[in-house]
This record gives structure tokens, C-alpha cells and sequence, in this order.
């Protein structure tokens, strides 16, 4: 633009100069006009009249003075306008370039703070995906008061880690409350299942309730990982708290699963986590029975189950030797979820022997300086035998007052599953059997700790061998 009006002005100051020759050639043919008249006056008189032209031609050669001064007078003053106009123009022009030298270093300047933003808008996204941990998805149905007490438990912490931890409540069924419970809270998405099929049981009497829980769980599953794209789920139930390093223990144990592929999922709960069992929230174990109650796996091994998910009882699906495949789950000594939810599906069972003594932890671990590499299964298998070997054989009956006696940790063998439940029975531990293994057990050997610190180990009549422990 500044090019275009240059280039206009040059075109004003050569039509100026054409104009200025133009207007001196017209006063130049005056003139010549007007000498040529004169001329021709002064033979129209006789000779005695001579003077009179004479005179006549001073007057006349006056005024053709007067008007050509005058002429040239007009001339000079357009000419200086003119002039005046081109020269304010020129400083425009100046004026112009300078400010499109100025516009084009301020161009330059924006430009790259855009591209540096864009570049870091960028790379804050590619943080995002890398950071990112997991979903968590709160399974709701029509307890509006547990939901409450459940978001705000995890909101408590959830808060300083969102981006890692995109926050999900997915309900089943359409209950006003729960929905507007949930719909009340800006930190979290909210996600409903409806379903008007029919439950059929596949035995009279059953409860429909574990039906629906298990459509649920897996339309809830194949939205996160499918229609989200996310690559790993924690589960929560609405009925339960967090403890502080609950984040953290995920990220940690997310990093192990990429890792070995042998661990199916990973679990913040321990059946055997009551107060009395438990000592340090640093301890993490592998075990071949499915903990649940809040828990964590891949896309991965979603893609493996979701085709074949089960019609009720999930839980004890992923139990059974077929499903998990040999493959194990983590968890803590210390529960990282607290079930306060007495009321639900399971009618309160166990709740008040095994689920309200549960000591949820409160410490505050650093779980990104600890080196959990002792978890992965060739490791692990030597880490666990060792411990086990160093504990102190405990035979016959009385077990419990046997241990009580001894400094240090204790192993007790039992012989089958009816043995086993009779000496659970007496240390107050989970007697229950899923497809052939204990619950918390790692190659057939329940550990939990009594009195704390002590450890007990309850060990099978095949732990040794599975162990590769000899001559013990």
C-alpha cells in the first residue's frame, strides 16, 4: 500500500512540472500575440499620428506587463501549493514506511509468539496424553447419600491431579436423586445406563440385582475404553473413600503393569486389611485371587474380557483360572479404599466382621521414589520365598498362641482347603476359597500380620514347590 501511493505522488510532481512548462508556453504565445497586434496598430496611423500609437503602445505594453506578472504570480503561488502538497505527501509517505517497517516487526514479533504458543499448546497436549494416568468411573445405581460422601472423599484429592484423573459417574437405572446428585458437580462427567431388558437368573431365587451389576459394569467399561479411547479404568463403588496416596499408589502401580504384562490388574484393597492384620502402607504384594473394591486395568485386558464378560457375579468370573490365566493382581498391605456402604446388593454381608475394621490408610507414601521392581514376577517369586524361609515354623495346634510367642515371623502349613478354614477360623483371617485359591493368597500362601508387626504366613501343601524352596 505504501508502494501504491508512492508511486501516485512521483505521477502528482511529473504532472506538476508538465503543467508548470505548460502554462509558461501559453505566456510566451501571449506575448508574441500580443507584439504582433501592435504592430499592426502602428501601420493603421498616418505619420503624423505617430505618437499617438506610440503612446497606445505603452499603455497596451503595460497592461500586457500587469497580466503577465500577474499570470506568472498565480502561476508561482498553484506551483507552490503544489510543491507544499507533495513535499506533506512525501513526509506521509515516510510517515507510512516507518510505520510499515514498525507493523512488520510487530508481525514478526506476534508471529513467533504464536507459534510459540501453538508450540506449547501442543506439547501441553502431548504432556496430557503422556501424563495421564486413568479414568475413574464411581458405578452408581440409587444411593444418593453414599454417592456424596464417595465424591467428596475422592475430590479431597483428586482435585491437584485432575488431568491425570478425569473423574466419571456412571449410573444404572434413571433414580432422580442420584442423577442429580451427581449432575451437581462441575469436576466430574456424568454417564447413565439404561436398560429395559428382562433379567433372566439362571437359578430360581437368585438376586437380579448381581444381573444388572454385571451389564452395567461392562456397558460402563466399553464407554470409557472404547468411546473415550482412555487406556486404563479405575473402578470405584459408590460407597467408598480414598486414602491420600491413593493417586499416587496408581500412578506407581500403572507403570509396573506397562512393564509385566503378567499382572492382570491392580487393586488398592486387601480382604485381610482389618486394623489387627495390617502395619506397613509401604508393602505391596502379588496374589492370584482378584481383590476388586477399587481397582485398576488396561484396554488391553479389557479387549481380552469384554467380548466374553460374564452375566452376573463378574467378580468371582475373573476368579477362576480360565479368565485370568495364571495371571496375577497387586496389593497393598494397607487398604487404599474404605467400603463404608453396610446397605447394598450383598445385604451387608461380612460387613460388620470384615469390612468395617478395615484400616484405610493415612500416610502420605512417596510411592514415585520407591523402587517397586521387586514386584515384577521373576523377582518377586525370590523376594517372596526368601521371606518365607526366614519365618519360623509353627506346628501342631494352638497356632495362634504359638505365635504370639515367637519373635519374628511365622509360617504355619495346612493341608487342604478344610484345614485351611479351620486356622483362619482361629487368627480371625478371610476363610473363603475362590476356584481353589484363598483369598489375598500368592502360590498358595496367605500372609497378614498378628499382632502387627509379626508376620504369619498360612502356606499350602504345594507353596514350597511352587516357590522353589528346598530342603525346608
Amino acid at each position: 500500500m505504501v508502494h501504491k501511493f508512492l508511486c501516485d505522488f512521483r505521477f502528482l510532481l511529473l504532472a506538476a512540472a508538465v503543467a508548470f512548462i505548460y502554462i509558461q508556453m501559453r505566456l510566451f504565445t501571449t506575448q508574441s500575440e500580443y507584439a504582433d497586434r501592435l504592430a499592426a496598430a502602428v501601420t493603421l496611423f498616418p505619420k503624423g499620428y505617430a505618437f499617438v500609437p506610440s503612446k497606445l503602445l505603452i499603455i497596451m505594453c503595460s497592461q500586457h506587463l500587469d497580466f503577465q506578472v500577474e499570470a506568472e504570480t498565480r502561476c508561482t503561488v498553484q506551483m507552490r501549493k503544489l510543491i507544499d502538497q507533495i513535499s506533506m505527501q512525501q513526509s506521509r509517505i515516510v510517515d507510512l514506511e516507518e510505520d510499515k517497517k514498525r507493523q512488520d516487526e510487530e508481525y514478526g514479533q506476534m508471529k513467533a509468539l504464536v507459534q510459540d504458543l501453538e508450540f506449547k499448546g501442543l506439547q501441553r497436549r502431548v504432556d496430557k496424553i503422556q501424563t495421564q494416568v486413568a479414568a475413574v468411573v464411581i458405578m452408581a445405581c440409587n444411593r444418593a447419600d453414599y454417592l456424596e460422601r464417595t465424591i467428596n472423599s475422592i475430590l479431597k484429592y483428586q482435585n491437584v491431579v485432575a488431568s491425570k484423573y478425569p473423574l466419571f459417574v456412571s449410573q444404572d437405572g434413571s433414580d432422580p436423586q442420584v442423577r442429580k446428585k451427581a449432575l451437581s458437580y462441575d469436576q466430574l462427567t456424568y454417564m447413565q445406563h439404561l436398560d429395559s431388558k428382562p433379567v433372566q437368573t439362571a437359578r430360581p431365587g437368585e438376586l437380579i440385582a448381581y444381573y444388572k451389576i454385571a451389564r452395567h459394569y461392562k456397558w460402563a467399561m466399553d464407554e470409557l475404553f472404547y468411546k473415550h479411547n482412555f487406556s486404563r479404568v479405575i473402578i470405584l463403588e459408590d460407597d467408598m473413600e480414598i486414602a491420600p496416596d491413593f493417586f499416587d499408589y496408581f500412578e506407581a502401580a500403572a507403570a509396573l503393569m506397562e512393564k509385566d504384562k503378567t499382572i492382570m490388574a491392580v487393586s488398592s484393597w486387601n480382604d485381610n486389611g482389618q486394623k489387627q492384620f495390617v502395619h506397613d502402607p509401604e508393602i505391596l504384594y502379588r496374589s492370584d485371587f482378584f481383590p476388586g473394591l477399587g481397582w485398576m486395568l488396561t484396554r488391553s485386558t479389557w479387549n481380552e474380557l469384554s467380548p466374553k464378560w460374564p452375566k452376573a457375579y463378574w467378580d468371582d468370573w475373573l476368579r477362576l483360572q480360565e479368565n485370568h490365566k495364571g495371571r496375577q493382581f497387586i496389593r497393598p498391605e494397607v487398604c487404599r479404599t474404605y467400603n463404608f456402604g453396610e446397605h447394598g446388593s450383598s445385604l451387608g454381608q461380612f460387613f460388620r466382621q470384615y469390612l468395617e475394621p478395615i484400616k484405610l490408610n493415612d500416610v502420605q507414601v512417596d510411592w514415585k521414589s520407591k523402587d517397586l521392581s521387586y514386584l515384577m514376577e521373576d523377582k518377586y517369586v525370590k523376594h517372596f520365598a526368601e521371606l518365607l524361609k526366614n519365618a519360623k515354623p509353627i506346628n501342631g495346634a494352638d497356632a495362634v498362641l504359638k505365635a504370639s510367642n515367637i519373635r519374628g515371623d511365622v509360617r504355619v502349613r495346612y493341608k487342604d482347603q478344610p484345614d485351611f478354614e479351620r486356622i483362619a477360623q482361629q487368627f480371625g483371617v478371610f476363610q473363603e476359597w475362590k476356584d481353589g485359591v484363598p483369598r489375598t493368597a500368592y502360590k498358595g500362601v496367605v500372609v497378614f500380620r498378628y499382632p502387627p508387626p509379626r508376620r504369619v504366613f498360612l502356606v499350602g501343601p504345594n507353596s514350597f514347590k511352587l516357590l522353589g524352596i528346598e530342603g525346608v
